[in-house]
């Protein structure tokens, strides 16, 4: 019986390698909030998510974190406390300093904010990205099913 001719398989296997590796993207943050988004019917996608950089407001998920809304910056959990402000800003002066020259007038905010959190914390954390100069800020939502009756 004739063998099999093998010599293509390295070929074969690190094209799905290569094909793998372009399309999976690594989750940079892990979350420490629970976020349940709101829902809305009139979407549009980020234009630039690389110039996009993300807040995230919610209960924590750990009871030992705590209870109460939290905003977590990376993977700090912070509360609306005098620190509050120092670490937030200095996030959006880090993630502003990553950026291209180019990318730098499209910088933007999303909160991602769980539909249950009070709208003077979201206040809070507007006007402590506004003295950082992050004046472009978007709301992430989860799309709404919409029936026709």
């Amino acid at each position: 019986m004739p063998e099999m001719n093998t010599s293509s398989l390295p070929d074969l296997i690190f094209s799905i390698l290569f094909f793998f590796m372009m399309v999976t993207t690594m989750r940079e943050v892990t979350l420490k909030v629970k976020i349940d988004k709101p829902r809305g019917t009139q979407l549009e996608k980020l234009a630039r998510k690389s110039a996009t950089s993300f807040i995230y407001m919610g209960k924590p998920m750990s009871a030992m974190d705590g209870s109460g809304t939290r905003v977590q910056v990376n993977d700090k959990l912070l509360s609306n406390d005098e620190n509050f402000s120092n670490i937030v800003t200095q996030y959006i002066l880090d993630e502003q300093g990553k950026l291209a020259q180019s990318d730098k007038p499209f910088f933007t905010v999303s909160l991602k904010v769980d539909h249950d959190t009070p709208m003077g914390f979201i206040t809070d954390l507007k006007q402590v990205l506004r003295k950082a100069y992050a004046l472009k800020i978007v709301y992430s939502a989860n799309k709404m099913e919409t029936t026709e009756y």
